[in-house]
């Protein structure tokens, strides 16, 4: 169940998505993990450090090869949202266990992994995503996902 604290972290996980460097505009992905009301980290879609992000490339690798969306995750310069968000913590020292993670989209299935294995222990995100076996992993692995949807966030 949503609450004004969800309405809240999710509406920071919009304002993450902005700092994006996805070349597709409908790409730009935004994560906030949080634990006892507490921000943890946070993470965006975008190139590891010290590589030419696709804004900066001027043109998104996956869309140049014909590469359909929730497919060939490894065909990108991007690392996921949740991805950095999890590595941020690991670089900070910082226990995500017990934590929920909000996301601006569904959690693909290679970060639905790394989620379970983080110890995260909710997932809130906005816009789904076609990747079900994502959600056969979080119902496996008793991580409660919820959608954020339009209606909760009046």
């Amino acid at each position: 169940m949503c609450d004004k604290w969800d309405r809240r972290f999710m509406e920071m996980a919009k304002l993450v998505s902005t700092w994006a460097s996805c070349y597709q505009t409908d790409r730009k992905i935004g994560a906030v993990i949080v634990k006892d009301k507490r921000v943890m980290t946070t993470g965006y879609n975008g190139a590891p450090a010290g590589i030419k992000t696709c804004v900066e490339r001027g043109e998104c690798l996956r869309k140049k090869l014909g590469i359909p969306s929730g497919t060939r995750h490894e065909m990108c310069y991007a690392v996921h949202a949740e991805q950095n968000a999890i590595i941020q913590a690991a670089k900070l020292g910082v226990s995500i266990e017990g934590a929920t993670l909000y996301c601006t989209h569904q959690p693909c299935i290679l970060c639905a992994k790394m989620i379970v294995n983080s110890g995260i222990v909710r997932v809130v995100y906005g816009v789904g995503y076609p990747d079900p076996f994502a959600l056969d992993i979080f119902k496996e692995a008793s991580v409660i996902v919820e959608c954020y949807g339009e209606e909760e966030s009046k």
